[in-house]
């Protein structure tokens, strides 16, 4: 059974279309064993989310809670082909972590070449520690090209485990996820587990996702919820 031991993508209150608040992630958190959680708020230009003064002032949290380690970051949104993001660099590299999505309401889903091309860009982003859900099939990408580039741009790509939800919006994501996963094993690119947790109860739920990687004899090695350390060595890392 592969190791896990964090959860790098939740939502609190503050996300506006979530439900719970960072203590109360924290306490679900520490309930389940977890060693880290981060928080990542989804970025300003997703209705309902929060001001960017919002991260501005993320240095008055403390990052311990319930003996848990707290990372307090952003679900950027990818905004165009370019790679463009809705924060500012200024703001975005006093981040503890940086996921970046493709989400609907900020970005049309448009040609592989066009999603492929988004996605590769955002990953040339220094302060970009993780591509969000890249299962979504209303973007649909070119695998290989984008495991070859989160290779050579030192970013996760996230094994989404809301994605693997029956009845979910990504359908068919499990698919999706099998090809990318292949990949990454044939090219030893390293994946992060993530809940995408909107409320307390789904925080460091991954058994969707765990078991799926179990089904294809994914290396542990290349999971890095084994391991705080080995997490650390991706984020921030600039």
């Amino acid at each position: 059974m592969i190791k896990d031991v964090l959860d790098t993508h939740t939502h609190t209150l503050a996300s506006g279309h979530a439900y719970s608040t960072i203590r109360e992630n924290a306490t679900a958190a520490a309930k389940k064993g977890l060693e880290l959680l981060a928080i990542t708020e989804h970025a300003p230009l997703l209705v309902g989310s929060c001001h960017p003064i919002y991260f501005q002032n993320l240095r008055v949290v403390d990052r311990h809670a319930y003996d848990v380690e707290l990372l307090l970051g952003v679900e950027l949104n990818i905004l165009d082909e370019q790679g463009n993001v809705d924060l500012e660099e200024k703001t975005l590299r006093q981040m503890d972590i940086a996921i970046a999505s493709l989400h609907t309401p900020c970005i049309c889903p448009g040609s592989r070449e066009f999603n492929t091309q988004a996605c590769i860009n955002v990953m040339k982003n220094p302060y970009v520690n993780i591509l969000g859900h890249p299962d979504d099939p209303r973007f649909p990408v070119d695998f290989p090209a984008l495991v070859q580039a989160a290779k050579e741009y030192g970013v996760l790509l996230e094994l989404n485990d809301c994605s693997l939800r029956p009845g979910g919006s990504r359908k068919n994501a499990r698919v999706l996820d099998i090809e990318m996963l292949e990949l990454c094993k044939k090219y030893q690119v390293s994946i992060v587990i993530g809940s995408d947790a909107h409320v307390d109860t789904d925080v460091g739920r991954h058994d969707r996702a765990l078991q799926l990687l179990e089904e294809l004899d994914f290396p542990e090695e290349l999971v890095v919820n084994r391991s705080v350390e080995e997490l650390k060595k991706h984020v921030n890392r600039k």
